[in-house]
Order: C-alpha cells, then structure tokens, then sequence
C-alpha cells in the first residue's frame, strides 16, 4: 500500500481545495481544506510529524486520496463545511463523544416535534436541529422546564388513552397531540418559537409576543392577551440575571477562547445577545503538535457556524487568537449569514476583559477535567498494581443478579470505560433457565447462564471482569469459562458485599486491601452500579407481572384480552375507574365480559 500512496501523492496538485481520505472499504474517513493540497496531504504521511493518535490511526487506515480543486480558499473551506455536513466522517469529529456535554434537539423531520436533552449529537434526519453543547446542564434543564410550563407543549411519548386526551390537556400543559387536537402547522408554530429561545433570538420572540398581545388586547380578547402577558415575563425571567455589561450591548457577538494541557484544549464560547450572556457551549479536543492555538479556535467556528442557521451567526466574534484564515473565515461567513462579519480579537478595555472571563471559564473546566481524569487514571493504576495486571483496566465489565427468592430473575452488565460509565454499552439479561422460579433461586447458575450468553462466539474482551459476590459466585463463573476455552483470555475477579473483598481465580483467601484505597473504591462504584441497574429492571419486571397476576383472576379474562385492556387504559388504576361502557370500548370486551370485570373492582 505504501507504494499506492506514493503514486497518490505524486498527483496532487498545488492548487487550493478539498481532499478526501478514504479506508479499504472505499468509505470516507476524513475530509479536509488546504491552501495548498500536495503540501497538506504530503504531512500526513511524513514519519518526523509528531501526530496524535487519532491522526495516527487515521493516516495506518488511508488507503486512497481524492481531492477537488477551487478557485479561491474561501470556496473550499465553504465546500469543506458543506461535505463534512454531508458525509460526517469519522475523523472529522473535532469534539469528544464522551457525553461530557449535553445538546437539545428538535427533532423537525416528525409531524410533531419533539424537544428533548440528549448526550448524543446524531443526525436521524438532515431535518432536526441540535443546539449546543451547553456547559451548564442545570441551568440548561432549567430553562427546558420553564418553557414546558410557559408553550403548551406535548408531555408524553405515548397518548395515556386511545380516543381522549389526558388531563394535561385540560390544564393547558399540552395542545391535545396525542388526539391530533391541535393540526401540524398550529403545533410547529409554537416551536418554531421556542427554536428563537435557542438560537439566541429571545428578544425577537418577546417583540412577536408583545405585538400579539396588544392585538389581542385591542379586539377585547383579554384572556388570549393574558396568555401572552405570561410568556413574555416567563422569557424575560429566564435572562434577566445574566446581563453582559458592554457598551454596545445591542449588538449581537460570540466570544471565543481557550486553554491547555499538554493533550488536550478546553474551548469556551460565550453567545451574548442584546448585551445578555444566552448560553456558554464547550468543546474538548485532541492537541495535533502542528496545530497554533489560532487554528484551533477556527476549526471550532468553522464546525459550530457550519451546523447552525445563518440568523443564529453574530454580526461581531471577538477571539483570543488571531485566526490564520480570517480573512477567508470571514468572506464565508458573510456568504452564509448574507451580512457583514466582524472578527475582533480585542487587546484592551472590556471586550478583552470579556475573552479573559471566558478564557478563566475555559480553564477552570479543563482544571475539572484533568483533576477527574487523574482521579480516575490513578484508581486504574492502583487497580492494575493491586490485580498484577500486565496493563490499565481501561474497560471493566461488572455482573449483578436480582430476584426475590427466585421470582423474575434477572442479571444486568455494566460496563466502565477510563473509570467512567458507559451506559451505551450497559446490558439486561432475563433469567431464561427454567430451573430458577420462585421458590427456587440459584445465583450461581444465573451468573453462569449471562455470562455465557455474553462471551460464547465474542471476539471483544474487557480488561477486567467483576462479579459481585464471593468465593462460589466467582468459582462458577471461572468454571463456564474454562468451558469456552477464555478463562486464559479474561481477567475476572469478584468482590463480596460485607467486607469489600476482593477474591482471585483458585484462591481461597482474598486479597490484602484496604477497602478505602482508590482501586478498590473504583472497583465498589462499579459494584454498586451494577447492583443499581439490576435491581432496577428486576422492579419493573415485577410491577409488570403484579399488574398481570391481578387480572388473571378474573373469569372469562384470557392473556390476549389481558394485554388489549392494558393497551387501552395503560394501568390497573384506570380499569379499575372505567365504567361499563368505557370498558365495552375496548376490542374483544362485551357487555358480559364488562359487567365481570367491573364486578369484580367494585364488589
């Protein structure tokens, strides 16, 4: 391959434009601008580069290179945006995805959006629209309830009947979705104005609101005017305490700085409109040895400007840095936006006081980061010299079982990645072995029984397995192991639950430790993680089968019915309050049928 890249790189021309890296699979791994591309794309492959490992990674998977020419940089750093948009790939990924910060989505491409919280930034749709990432979740939350109680909005992701609206609807909370009481257009409205509350437009929002309410306040509708009075003291509560104190404070500006580690950058962005501080959205990223502190902050607009509607851009961005590109950063914006862009980067008076408190945010965050991250490489190390493992338990894997004296058994896998929660990769299991009902529990055959489940015919291991448990629990999940010929393969250990200790593979005794040393601790929160998440599922195992034990009792009641009445009502509760008629609404319930069942709730 190495001679195909040669070739590859050979024809390049010397001109501006976008190139392409692709993998033996043909797909797009990384897409990029240059000024010049034979010179950019020569880096890459020159053994002197200090790269970092993503760039490592990405450069031993090219296996072939294209590229378009441009006229001018300014059309491939716009083209560059616009291909990144359309094939995300991999390697273009500027921000971690390690759930550090959470966006909000709208989710534009459904009859009727959805607004919601989400640690994921994924593209379902070209339609629906992510806002962020927003630093502070709380107040993110926040300003999330308050809108739900100012907009009506929908509250459920299912209709709680199946021809009537809840009593949110009757309490103004929610718009009658769920019955189509309210049509798409009427319910886009309402969030097309929240998206104003997003995008940094509140002010724009409060003047539409006020002119309605004085419309409606003139034909004499005072209720419809009062509705509006409410939601514009609603938004004006929602900023009223984050005021910027700048002179101009009718112009609209983002402020933008950093800082460092020896690994990574902490970027802070500050979205200040009409003078008030709307949001502060951070990005983390990999340090590239090549990169100036300037070029770092353009590749953070240009992917943040690049995912956002051209109102929401500012008319003033004020840097830390110098942008290397700015002049071409600032022709494509204006293009975008189809207004003028000022970039500033400020050296005296308040705005550079502004971009010194953003640049002390950015570094109290990465202070954060690294103190936690340290914290957790520590407990791995200890973890590590404590198991004699040949290196870092970067991936933990910990096992529970739940169940009352055999009744719904069920086991959950949780997994643990650089000492944080991984909950994407989190599993339930149901006890399928037909020997474990109630009355008869058996910990170690379950444990045996999910554990097979999870590594017969897998090719992907953990460093580390923990069990929860003593002595047995550990002995038999060793013994289905050496069944599957991975007992050689995986490290496995189990802690028992009264004294912390930690017990090895055909040893009798546990290991010497002190149970507040910070592997161990390491090793409790995954124990007591698991133990959360199994006995979670095990309740609402049992709250199901408590719901469908109390209408087996009823004659006539089979287990098709059983599932039609729940799908129609949701809950006992609302059985229990139906009437006759109510209950002869559902399929397959006659008047007989109704009479029983309401006989034998109201005996």
């Amino acid at each position: 391959m190495i001679g195909q890249i040669e070739t590859l790189l050979t024809h390049l021309p010397s001109d501006s434009g976008v190139y392409f890296m692709k993998d033996k699979e043909s797909n797009i791994i990384y897409i990029g601008k240059a000024k010049n591309l034979k010179k950019r794309v020569k880096s890459y492959f020159i053994s002197s580069q200090k790269h970092t490992n993503r760039i490592a990674l990405m450069v031993s998977q090219i296996r072939d290179i294209e590229f378009i020419v441009t006229d001018t940089e300014a059309e491939a750093l716009a083209l560059e945006a616009n291909l990144i948009k359309q094939h995300q790939p991999h390697f273009n990924v500027l921000l971690k995805d390690d759930k550090k910060y959470p966006y909000v989505c709208i989710t534009w491409s459904e009859t009727y959006p959805r607004i919601f919280i989400t640690r994921k930034r994924r593209l379902n749709s070209k339609l629906d629209r992510y806002y962020g990432p927003y630093v502070d979740s709380g107040k993110l939350r926040e300003t999330l309830e308050i809108i739900k109680r100012t907009f009506p909005l929908r509250q459920r992701s299912k209709p709680l009947y199946k021809n009537r609206p809840c009593l949110n609807y009757d309490i103004g909370k929610c718009p009658g979705v769920c019955q189509n009481l309210i049509t798409s257009e009427n319910y886009r409205e309402i969030i097309n104005k929240i998206a104003l509350i997003f995008q940094g437009r509140t002010d724009e929002l409060i003047k539409n609101l006020t002119k309605q309410m004085e419309i409606n306040a003139e034909n004499l509708d005072f209720e419809k005017a009062a509705k509006y009075r409410d939601q514009i003291l609603s938004l004006q509560q929602l900023f009223s305490s984050q005021k910027v104190a700048l002179s101009d404070d009718t112009v609209s500006r983002d402020a933008i700085a950093l800082a460092q580690d020896d690994s990574h950058s902490c970027v802070q962005l500050f979205q200040i409109r009409a003078g008030r501080l709307i949001s502060r959205l951070g990005f983390f990223t990999d340090n590239n040895n090549n990169d100036e502190k300037g070029e770092i902050l353009e590749r953070v607009l240009e992917e943040h400007y690049s995912h956002i509607e051209s109102v929401e851009i500012p008319s003033e961005i004020l840097v830390q840095y110098a942008l290397p590109d700015e002049e071409i950063f600032t022709n494509w914006l204006r293009e975008k936006k189809g207004k003028k862009i000022t970039i500033i980067t400020p050296q005296k008076q308040q705005k550079a006081e502004l971009i010194s408190m953003v640049e002390r945010n950015a570094q109290i965050e990465l202070e954060r980061s690294q103190k936690f991250s340290q914290g957790n490489l520590q407990a791995m190390e200890d973890l590590a010299n404590l198991l004699d493992l040949p290196s870092l338990p970067r991936r933990i894997e910990g096992y529970d079982i739940s169940h009352i004296q055999g009744s719904n058994a069920v086991a959950s896998k949780v997994v643990f990645i650089d000492g944080l929660p991984a909950k994407q990769h989190y599993r339930h299991y149901k006890i399928q072995n037909p020997d474990i009902k109630i009355g008869h529990s058996d910990d170690f055959a379950s444990l045996q029984e999910v554990i097979k489940r999870r590594f017969y015919k897998s090719e992907e291991f953990p460093d580390l397995v923990m069990i929860d448990g003593g002595k047995g629990q550990l002995s038999s999940v060793c013994e289905v192991l050496e069944e599957i010929n991975l007992l050689s393969k995986i490290n496995v250990i189990s802690l028992a639950k009264k004294r912390e200790e930690i017990f090895l593979p055909n040893q009798s005794q546990p290991l010497p430790t002190n149970s507040e040393q910070i592997g161990v601790q390491l090793l409790r929160r995954l124990r007591d993680e698991a133990h959360r998440f199994a006995i979670t599922f095990h309740r609402q195992q049992r709250l199901k089968a408590s719901r469908r034990s109390i209408l087996d009792e009823i004659n006539g009641l089979g287990f098709e019915r059983q599932k039609l009445l729940l799908a129609h009502f949701n809950s006992i509760d609302y059985i229990r309050q139906a009437t006759i008629k109510q209950l002869q609404e559902v399929s397959g319930i006659g008047e007989n049928l109704a009479q029983i069942i309401y006989a034998y709730f109201h005996p």
